[in-house]
């Protein structure tokens, strides 16, 4: 009798154990692919959902992009994506989603085809990483099922993403975004330009500035994507962000705009990230 009592006890605590370990996710941080368009291996991070080894089913993506100086660690590390995104999920905030977070620190910096065309790393993210993940992850491939979010550097490319590729995402949430050089003048200042004619440098302009891509929107475009902008109130980049919201008021282009407590910090995006993958949520969920 004691045996059984004792063997039962065992049971229930593996039972419970085991509930509770089914409950959260799992995050690889140091995956990679072969990249053909960059010349060599590309590393992703990868968060999958509590019940994505116990299920069969395919699951939304989120691309969650990180900023300048960090990798695809940074959001996993200092993001705590793994305990948000549980947690969330848990609560019913957000629906059970993968999300691929790439590396854009590694060989040159940045979201972007380098104006030379030298480093195409969007071609990469288009061409290479979205087809790989969604061959390797039961995904759901369909726009309804796909968004894109980032900070800072990565804000910047998930307006750039977002506006180039409106047929691929069904949201998109910069956070505390740098929406690219507020005027040809500043892009010039900041980068090597003898060997581009003014014709070439004001076409990369307006092709990697949020402001110029927003106003070529066509009024039968303008829902497209649904966009979620968020930025503190002591952020160096407020202006960039505020112009955004102001220029998407003038075109008539829904969006949600949040300004918060706080600054260019990783508490900040740790606060905003709930909120963002309540967000995307919505339109997987069609709302």
């Amino acid at each position: 009798m004691k045996y059984k009592v004792l063997l039962t006890v065992s049971l229930l605590t593996w039972g419970i154990v085991s509930s509770l370990m089914a409950q959260s996710g799992k995050v690889y941080d140091n995956l990679s692919l072969k990249s053909e368009i960059l010349g060599g291996e590309r590393k992703y991070a990868l968060y999958l959902p509590p019940d994505y080894e116990t299920s069969e089913r395919s699951y939304p993506v989120l691309y969650l992009l990180h900023g300048a100086g960090d990798d695809q660690t940074g959001w996993v590390q200092f993001g705590e994506v793994l305990h948000i995104a549980d947690e969330a999920i848990k609560s019913g905030q957000a629906t059970p989603m993968i999300i691929v977070m790439p590396d854009a620190n590694t060989g040159v910096r940045g979201y972007f085809n380098q104006i030379d065309g030298n480093w195409n790393y969007e071609d990469f993210f288009f061409q290479e990483l979205i087809p790989h993940v969604e061959k390797e992850y039961r995904t759901k491939g369909e726009k309804r099922y796909r968004a894109v979010s980032g900070l800072s550097m990565g804000g910047g490319g998930t307006f750039m993403y977002a506006l180039h590729h409106p047929e691929l995402f069904s949201s998109a949430a910069p956070l505390s975004a740098y929406i690219g050089p507020l005027s040809l003048e500043q892009m010039k200042q900041r980068m090597d330009t003898k060997n581009f004619s003014d014709e070439q440098l004001t076409s990369y302009f307006e092709n990697h500035n949020a402001l110029s891509l927003i106003e070529k929107i066509p009024d039968d475009k303008k829902n497209s994507v649904r966009w979620y902008i968020d930025c503190g109130d002591d952020d160096f980049l407020y202006e960039g962000n505020s112009l955004v919201h102001i220029a998407m008021r003038k075109k008539e282009i829904p969006h949600e705009f949040r300004i918060r407590n706080g600054s260019h910090s990783w508490s900040y995006w740790r606060q905003s990230l709930p909120t963002v993958l309540e967000f995307v949520s919505q339109a997987f969920h069609q709302y």
